[in-house]
């Protein structure tokens, strides 16, 4: 495993303000993976909606406009909000897990095999899952 720097203390100051947060309204009862997991996906697809009818041109420039970019923000953080109540329930370190597949990815999709003049088809073709 990769060592981690800077932002773990960050990380993890946020995920236990956030279990905190929950512990005071009593929110724990319903904190279930299954439950997280569904609220994740809800938040991703929030995110995803701001998105739905840009063209790639036009969300490229979504930060621009300061009431999007103000949806957008939030929709990340609560994106990530619901991903590290998840992790946390479940007992996962986020960051372990991301390195490990980042490795993972390395090893599966070497560099020579990956340039975007090497592809065919859907740009996705390529990408790490």
């Amino acid at each position: 495993m990769t060592e981690h720097h800077g932002s773990d203390r960050d990380l993890d100051a946020l995920r236990r303000r956030l279990a905190d947060f929950a512990a005071a309204r009593d929110w724990q009862p319903f904190h279930t993976p299954k439950n997280l997991a569904a609220a994740l996906s809800v938040e991703a697809s929030e995110l995803l909606e701001i998105f739905q009818w840009l063209t790639p041109e036009e969300s490229t420039r979504v930060m621009a406009d300061a009431g999007t970019a103000e949806r957008v923000k939030d929709e990340v953080a609560d994106v990530l909000a619901y991903l590290l109540q998840f992790c946390d329930v479940l007992g996962l370190d986020v960051l372990a897990a991301l390195s490990d597949k980042i490795e993972r990815n390395e090893r599966r999709f070497p560099v020579a095999g990956a340039r975007s003049n090497d592809r065919q088809g859907s740009p996705d073709r390529h990408s790490p899952e």
